[in-house]
């Protein structure tokens, strides 16, 4: 089948890849003509753990493109999805401004039956207005349909997510529209993996509902964790116990700093301000962000408590993206955690695996930020180690060369992803326990 994806961001990017390698012809249509040239060359823009191998084969084998010409896009091919960005407004409303653009553009330049597909996650009933600015710019005779199939695609693990979904879900209005999801998906229905039809504004809804029930999950342990530290209790077998209980489970029942990135803190608002606009009162979610606030500035004390003054120490700081395997670092916890001790007169030593580059641009370099290639590096002479993101090299590391390499050997574990018994030669503290 020819696919057009339009956007060639996060989502865009792995959607157009994905569909690639399972033996469509994909042609994906980006404005920035520095990033369409990037991409042909088989260089992502974004790191993706897998991203870069499944893009350069594809390419190779001539199933995956790109272009800036939007012409070209629609007229490729029968189905088009739309993946732009639906950044956060002021109001906490999303902005479709992206989302209409895309859709005034696919009018203009349609020639027969088109499905246009929202893959970006917009609230309920943008379907609506998406069908009617079609209507609005495209010919009287115009054949297409809108239909929604949200994404959930968690970053770090984005490809495996593709190719390994839970669910797919896919509001649908026409039985034509329905065929071509059935043969567009035909090798995960194969594999026994459910494939949802249901009304495009129930679609929507459904990504909203996910992402805003994950937050609260998220918030709710680590509303715990904080009375596990004050009855000396330990978070991680207070969440064992809980989700051991099949209807709970165990996923995101992990204490830490709290959430972040381009999905959960932005969907959840979008939430709350669609309830409101219906007359709703989503308090339960209100209380969601405010816990997850709660958690990076309790870190800022808990730091405080164990350094006395952070003016002139070294503090040495492991992970930068909002979460390993991505260089996101959009809500980073770490954000708000390095400004605020920037701020104070720390010395910060600055390692993540990915994610500098893009943190410098929140964080420059200076006199008392320095950014390290090594996460060895970073710890020289430092009197404490905070850990904010739980990469894997970090759990792999040299304990022994840590201590020895630190002028005071003080770790303050935000992921909590060493066990207390193993840190016997630290002076360690941690979330919850």
């Amino acid at each position: 089948m020819n696919i057009t994806v339009i956007g060639a961001g996060y989502v865009g990017l792995i959607t157009a890849a994905c569909f690639a390698d399972l033996g469509n012809e994909v042609l994906c249509i980006e404005k920035r003509e520095s990033t369409v040239n990037k991409l042909q060359k088989g260089e992502s823009h974004i790191y993706e753990q897998g991203l870069t191998e499944i893009l350069q084969k594809n390419l190779e084998e001539g199933r995956i493109r790109f272009t800036t010409n939007m012409e070209e896009a629609v007229k490729f091919s029968e189905v088009i999805f739309i993946c732009v960005g639906t950044p956060q407004s002021d109001d906490g409303k999303a902005d479709l401004s992206q989302v209409e653009e895309a859709s005034r553009q696919i009018a203009e330049h349609l020639n027969g039956y088109k499905l246009i597909v929202e893959k970006s996650t917009v609230p309920v009933n943008t379907h609506q207005w998406v069908k009617k600015t079609i209507k609005r710019h495209a010919h009287e005779d115009a054949q297409f349909d809108v239909a929604s199939n949200p994404e959930f695609l968690r970053e770090g693990t984005g490809i495996y997510d593709f190719m390994n979904p839970d669910r797919i879900v896919v509001g649908a209005e026409s039985d034509r529209a329905q065929v071509i999801f059935e043969e567009l998906y035909a090798p995960f229905t194969k594999e026994g993996r459910p494939l949802l039809f249901t009304k495009p504004a129930a679609a929507e809804l459904i990504k909203h509902a996910s992402n805003s029930f994950l937050a609260m999950k998220i918030s709710y342990i680590n509303m715990i964790s904080s009375l596990c530290e004050k009855v000396g209790v330990d978070v991680n077998t207070v969440a064992q116990g809980i989700g051991l209980d099949h209807r709970i489970g165990e996923n995101f029942l992990n204490a830490g700093i709290g959430y972040g990135g381009s999905c959960f803190p932005k969907d959840v608002q979008a939430f709350i301000k669609i309830a409101e606009d219906h007359g709703l009162e989503f308090g339960l979610l209100k209380e969601t962000e405010k816990i997850n606030a709660f958690q990076k500035r309790s870190f800022l004390d808990k730091i405080e408590d164990i350094l006395w003054i952070n003016k002139d120490k070294n503090i040495t700081v492991w992970g930068l993206a909002f979460k390993p395997e991505t260089d996101d670092i959009r809500e980073a916890p770490a954000i708000e955690i390095t400004q605020e001790l920037e701020k104070n007169g720390a010395n910060l030593h600055l390692y993540d695996p990915e994610a500098s580059d893009n943190f410098k641009n929140i964080l420059a370099e200076s006199d008392n930020v320095k950014y390290f290639e090594d996460k060895y590096d970073a710890l020289k002479d430092a009197d404490a180690l905070l850990i904010i993101t739980e990469w894997q090299e970090f759990k792999l590391a040299d304990l022994k060369k840590v201590k020895e390499l630190m002028r005071l050997p003080i770790i303050i574990d935000g992921r909590n992803i060493f066990g207390v018994d193993e840190m016997k030669e630290f002076e360690y503290y941690s979330v919850g326990r």
